[in-house]
This record gives structure tokens, sequence and C-alpha cells, in this order.
């Protein structure tokens, strides 16, 4: 049971059929209220109607034994001021909710009631009527119960008041039958108790289908990411339903999650390679130096040794800075300022074949010291290897941002390349040897460390020529 409430689609059906359910019974009973409503004010009409024709008779100075009360589907009666029942229907045999509970006429005394302490109370509620005047108040209702011919039925009843010469005040009761309202409120209950169930059914149907229509995209969604899964071929895709609706927007964000994915474990993979490949060269000349020299001591080559052990530290140092960054290493929250930085850097490079020119202007950024100083050093070094005779190192603010900018005299970097540059493990054809080109990660770890920092890493042609690099991040809030 509990598995089959944990279904989206019995929920969504159960939930829909409860809303229905509680709006139908509200609906139905407005409906029954209404229409037993509409009826006992029909049937109130038809009784005041009735009452008022007899009371127009009276009021004509008719007979009691002349009076017009024949109609079986109306049971009248004429009570005077003392309650005493005067006319009646003649097929009438018992009746309740009226002034009186008698069906026969007694003799009435034909001088008016007197009028004191005993006077009738229901006199005392309207205005004095004159001789042959019919109260124009509204009729009083009743509900009460009356036997007609051998049939006993629920009547509403309704009083009107006229005044007779000679016989004072009479009040008339005449009552129309509910049978009618009964039967349809009776009939109107039956339908609701019969057709409220068969419609909550097909209501529940109906939302059981559409739903599991709606939710197979996304059974679909699911047994394709199973099946991504467990063949780990990442290069599959989610159906896409050409819905344009949520379960759609759902499928191509998975989409678009798994195309990033992909693009990120093809880049761990060449990232590995790549890395296999820059380690295997060091580490193999490394091997064979150390080789020739146990065997013939000799000829051990100390200083190509230690410039082997250097690249291989620093290419072991730049590649655990790219796995801390891949990891998502967030920079610090200190305040750098650019200027300073640099001044410090430049002033520790003393092996630099070109001179470095500085322009340097205060500002402040937010972010890691040792990532900034590494992004200057990599920048500085490239400059370095492209340069004809000097290199300039300027910072400055513009606007919002801190820039820092490394430009150089050399040939520059084509429009195309200027892209594929900062890509790991990339060097330009006048790059590739190793003595002058790195490994072809130290533009690549600028632009990942700008990135982690909010800012940018772009290369343009530089005003004198050559190439220049342009890092621009957020400048701190003071």
């Amino acid at each position: 049971m509990r598995r089959f409430f944990s279904s989206v689609r019995a929920r969504a059906t159960i939930g829909a059929s409860l809303v229905v359910a509680v709006a139908l019974i509200a609906a139905g009973a407005a409906v029954l209220l209404s229409l037993r409503a509409n009826l006992t004010d029909q049937a109130s009409g038809q009784a005041e109607s009735s009452a008022r024709g007899v009371a127009s008779q009276l009021a004509a100075n008719k007979a009691y034994g002349e009076l017009d009360l024949d109609d079986e589907d109306t049971p009248v009666q004429v009570v005077d001021g003392d309650k005493r029942l005067v006319a009646a229907s003649e097929e009438l045999e018992a009746i309740s909710g009226t002034a009186t509970d008698a069906v026969k006429p007694r003799p009435a005394s034909t001088t008016p009631p007197a009028k004191g302490d005993d006077e009738d109370d229901d006199e005392s509620e309207g205005e004095a009527l004159e001789a042959g005047e019919i109260s124009d108040d509204p009729a009083r209702d009743t509900t009460g119960s009356a036997t007609v011919d051998g049939e006993t039925e629920d009547y509403r009843f309704a009083a009107v008041k006229v005044n007779v010469e000679n016989k004072g005040d009479l009040t008339v009761y005449a009552g129309a039958s509910l049978a009618a309202q009964q039967s349809a409120v009776s009939t109107a209950l039956t339908s609701m108790l019969i057709g409220f169930p068969l419609l909550l059914a097909v209501i529940a149907g109906v939302t059981w289908l559409v739903t599991r229509r709606a939710l197979r995209p996304v059974d679909a969604i699911r047994s394709e990411m199973a099946a991504i899964t467990a063949s780990e071929d990442l290069a599959r895709r989610v159906p896409e339903p050409d819905t344009h609706d949520e379960i759609a927007r759902l499928a191509t964000t998975t989409n678009e999650t798994l195309a990033a994915l992909q693009s990120s474990v093809e880049r761990q993979r060449r990232f590995v390679a790549d890395a296999s490949h820059e380690l295997r060269s060091p580490i193999a000349s490394l091997r064979t130096q150390l080789e020739v020299g146990a065997a013939h001591p000799e000829l051990l080559d100390v200083d190509g040794a230690v410039e082997d052990t250097v690249r291989l530290q620093e290419l072991a140092a730049d590649l655990l800075l790219l796995a801390r960054l891949d990891a998502g290493e967030k920079p610090g929250g200190g305040h750098v300022d650019l200027a300073a930085l640099a001044r410090e850097e430049l002033s520790q490079r003393t092996r630099d074949r070109a001179d470095v020119r500085m322009d340097l202007k205060n500002v402040e950024v937010a972010g890691s010291r040792s990532q900034l100083t590494r992004v200057l050093g990599n920048l500085v070094n490239n400059a370095q290897r492209h340069a004809r005779s000097h290199v300039t190192v300027a910072t400055r603010a513009d606007g919002t941002w801190a820039v820092l900018e490394v430009s150089d005299d050399g040939e520059g970097v084509p429009e195309s390349e200027r892209d594929r540059i900062f890509e790991r493990f990339v060097r330009l054809d006048d790059a590739r040897t190793r003595d002058d080109g790195g490994a072809g990660l130290g533009l690549a770890i600028a632009r990942d460390v700008a990135a982690r920092h909010g800012g940018t890493l772009t290369v343009k042609e530089a005003p004198g020529g050559g190439a220049l690099f342009e890092l621009r991040i957020p400048a701190a809030s003071r």
C-alpha cells in the first residue's frame, strides 16, 4: 500500500478525486437546499393564493356553508377570533400545524369577540381590519400535515386574516402539498448518489490516464539515465519530448548536464594522458642520466639532471594546482594590492633576459595572494619567452574592475590562436621546444585562477606590437 501511495500518479489521482468529491458534495448540497427552498416558496405562494381566494368569498359575506372548499389538493380551515373552527374542507380528516386540530366546524357566535385581555394574539400583530377588508400583510407560513380522503401528506399552510361583518376577524388557513417538493428533492438526491460516484470514477480514471501519459517522458528519462549509468557512456542523451513544457525543459537540462559531464570527463582524460606524456619525458631523461652516472660516474651530467628535476618539480606543482582548481578550490577572502604584489614579484626575478618595465597604480582585489602571484609569474614568463627587448607590467582601476596587463614587443599571438593558447598542454609552433616553451599549462592555470576570482583573462595585440594579456578581476569594495 505504501508503495502504491509513493507513486506520483496515484497521489495525483487521489488528490484530484478528493478535490472533486468535496466540490461535488458542496455543489450538491447547495443545489438540494436551493431546490427545496424554491419549491417550498412555490408551495407557500400556492397556499396563500388559495387562502386569499377563500378570504375573498368571506369578505363578500358569503355564508360558511356556501364557501367553495371542495379542492382536494388544498385543505382549508376557517377559524374565528376564539380559535374555533367555523368552516373546513369536506374531505379533511386530520390536520396539524394550524391554529386548531379540529376538522369539523362548530357553531360560532355571530357577535364579534370582545376586546380585552383574552383578545387573540394574532389580531394584535397588525392593524385593525374594517368589515369586508382582507389583510394585506404577508401570509404567515407554517408546515404541518393533513389527511385528505384517506391520504396523509405534508403541507405548507398560509394564514390570511379577513374581517367579516357580524362575524369579526377570521383567519383562513389553506395548505399546498409538499409532495412535489419532497419528490423532486428525493429524485435529485438519488440522481446525485448514483451520478456522483460515477463522475468521480470517470475523473479518477481520466486523471490516472492523463498523469500516466504526462509522466511517460519522465519514466523514459529515468530509464535512459539508468542505462547511461550502467553503460558509463556519457555520449548518450535522454529523449526530449516535443511538448515545450516543464518535462521537456527537464530533459533539455538533463542533456546539457550530460554534455557538461562528458566534456569534463573527456577533459580529465586528456589531462591525465597529457600529464602522463609530459611527466614521462623528464622522468625518462633523469633516469637515463642517473643510470649512466651510476655506470660511468665521469659522464654524469649533474646540471642536466638538476634541470630535469626542477622542470619535473614545476610540472608537478602545476598539475597539483590544476587538480585543486578543478576540485573547486575557492580563493581566500583577503585583500591583495596588485601593484604591491607586482613590485614584490618582479623584484625577485633576476634571470629575465628582457627588461621589465612597470606602470603600477594601486588597486585592491579580494582573493588568494599565492594564486594571483602564480598568474603574474606565468604571464611574465610567457612574455619573456616571446619578447624582443622588453616586457611591460601595468596595473590600474577601470570602474569596478581591477586590471593587470602584461605585454611584450614580440611577434604577438595570431587572432585564430587567441582562444586555443589557454587550453591545457597547448604550445604554439614557435614554442614547441621544451627548453624555450613550458609544458603548456601556464596560461591555462592563469585563466582558471581568473575564473575562480570572478574575472577574465584575454589576449589581444599590444599598442606597440606584440601580445597584451589583460587580467580583469572585480575590485575589492571598501
